[in-house]
């Protein structure tokens, strides 16, 4: 197709496109010409876009269809509408881009805690280094159950801290190495914690304490890293898209990763604050643990899978997020 040919037959529908969705008032003939326009307009764009993708007329095509369309339907959706979307669309798809990715770390992140406890809990020498059997025997006996204290203040500074550390190992991922070195820190941290209490004795009272708010939280960290190792792998195999293009499009499915992970976080950091040091039940601790983080997955599943099947994949919506010029090859 010949571009220039193209643009001299319909250039002067599109002007008048955006001169009647520049007015401020309309009249009937005027508002039924608007709608026919945006109907024809709508049709060369995606002519120019499958025929013949010149970046700049699609642009320009672009920019003079949105503004029409914002002057059809209106400025904007109601904000509750949009709020509604992203929690029941939006974020379970981005989260259930990445199950599998997240499955995989939390597997490996399990084995590396796993064999830091067994070898801090079976070799003296590496539990010595750790600390001094004075200053172990304080923190098994008194410092570790006595961080859990119970109140809104401490869930805050909690949420606080987690969502900070997961939105670091999310927007780290364009490196490829800091995901993986929050997600080794924090599995070697609580392996090498909980045998120390295995060293001691007190292994139980470490699960009694970590699970209740321990299987949400870590599984927050595990998908904040599996989040930013995606972002690094589209950065080495984009697929079919252009490199730019699709690091864009996986970089704002992540900023809406890193929102609903700090918003799980805050359900972690509640669990933490009023229930891990509470004087509830161990049983019951553990079954509220289990119960939040069986939600958080089904919540991933069950809307996820819905939203990936319909089509969803956590970025924005195509007039928010900008066309996306079609590439050969």
């Amino acid at each position: 197709m010949d571009i220039d040919a193209f643009t001299a037959v319909h250039a002067a529908e599109w002007d008048r496109l955006k001169e009647l969705a520049s007015r401020r008032r309309l009249d009937g003939a005027e508002s039924d010409e608007l709608v026919r326009l945006y109907q024809s307009v709508a049709t060369h764009l995606s002519t120019v876009r499958s025929a013949a993708p010149d970046p700049t007329l699609v642009t320009r095509l672009s920019d003079v269809l949105n503004r029409a369309r914002t002057r059809i339907a209106g400025t904007h959706e109601p904000a509750w509408r949009e709020v509604v979307r992203f929690a029941v669309v939006s974020l379970p798809a981005a989260f259930y881009r990445i199950r599998w990715w997240s499955h995989v770390v939390t597997a490996a992140c399990l084995l590396v805690a796993v064999v830091a406890g067994i070898y801090i809990a079976t070799d003296s020498a590496a539990l010595n280094d750790m600390a001094t059997p004075s200053q172990q025997e304080e923190y098994v006996n008194e410092a570790f159950a006595s961080y859990y204290d119970p109140g809104l203040g401490f869930a805050a500074v909690v949420w606080t801290n987690n969502a900070w550390i997961a939105a670091q190992a999310v927007g780290g991922g364009i490196t490829g190495f800091f995901p993986l070195m929050v997600l080794w820190q924090n599995a070697v941290q609580i392996g090498a914690t909980g045998g120390m209490m295995a060293a001691h004795g007190e292994l139980d009272l470490f699960l009694t304490l970590i699970a209740p708010h321990g299987l949400l939280e870590l599984t927050c960290i595990f998908v904040a890293g599996a989040a930013g190792l995606r972002l690094f792998w589209t950065l080495v195999d984009p697929g079919h898209r252009k490199r730019s293009v699709a690091m864009a499009a996986e970089g704002r499915a992540l900023i809406t990763t890193a929102i609903g992970l700090a918003a799980a976080l805050g359900v972690s950091g509640l669990v933490e604050g009023f229930v891990t040091g509470s004087e509830m039940f161990w049983w019951l601790k553990i079954v509220i643990g289990m119960i939040v983080l069986a939600a958080f997955w089904t919540y991933v599943y069950v809307l996820g899978g819905r939203a990936v099947r319909a089509g969803a994949t956590g970025d924005l919506a195509e007039h928010e997020a900008g066309a996306t010029v079609v590439t050969a090859g």
